[in-house]
């Protein structure tokens, strides 16, 4: 079961590398390191269990977050309609997008950050994702809201992105300059 003790932390050169494509069909090992990703965002939400292992509580979690550089992640969050997207992903990639942007009320959060930083972080409104389960089937996602950001979220983090570079006024030794917006 991953922990905390698992989470790689802000200054970690690994969160700012640019993940690996994973082979498909994925190793068995990749599988069950994905299925672990899950069962924490799972298991952080629930508050018994986080309670039991201090588990901060996440709606998703990148492999470099756990010090392993390859594209995959995972999430386990209810959209506004109160549909769940409990799910691993293999090689996701954004395959279209909404010229409209959109930011979540109060800033975003990371389990690899443990401070809080204030800002909005401009996100796509809609986004179209594209990748492979856990089970091994391609998938296409159209995403919109929260959904949307927790995808983008996880997406930056393969690419070596922390959500505050995209924060405009944010001011900080560890904050990469971004070449564009989102």
């Amino acid at each position: 079961m991953l922990t905390m003790k698992d989470v790689v932390r802000e200054g970690d050169p690994v969160l700012r590398e640019i993940a690996k494509e994973v082979a498909l069909p994925a190793s068995e090992e990749d599988k069950k390191t994905l299925q672990k990703m899950l069962d924490f965002v799972i298991n952080s939400q629930d508050p018994d269990i986080a309670e039991k292992y201090e588990l901060r509580p996440g709606v998703g979690i990148a492999a470099p977050q756990i010090g392993i550089s390859k594209r995959m992640f995972a999430v386990h969050v209810t959209d506004e309609q109160d549909q769940l997207y409990s799910m691993g992903l293999f090689n996701p990639k954004i395959i279209s997008h909404s010229v409209e942007e959109t930011h979540l009320e109060g800033g975003e959060g990371c389990l690899s950050v443990d401070r809080d930083i204030p800002g909005n972080v401009p996100r796509y409104s809609r986004i179209t994702v594209k990748g492979t389960n856990l089970e091994g089937e391609e998938v296409t996602l159209r995403l919109r809201g929260l959904v949307s950001i927790v995808f983008q979220h996880e997406l930056d983090h393969l690419n070596g992105i922390m959500f505050y570079d995209r924060i405009e006024d944010f001011k900080d030794k560890l904050k990469k300059e971004l070449p564009n917006k989102v």
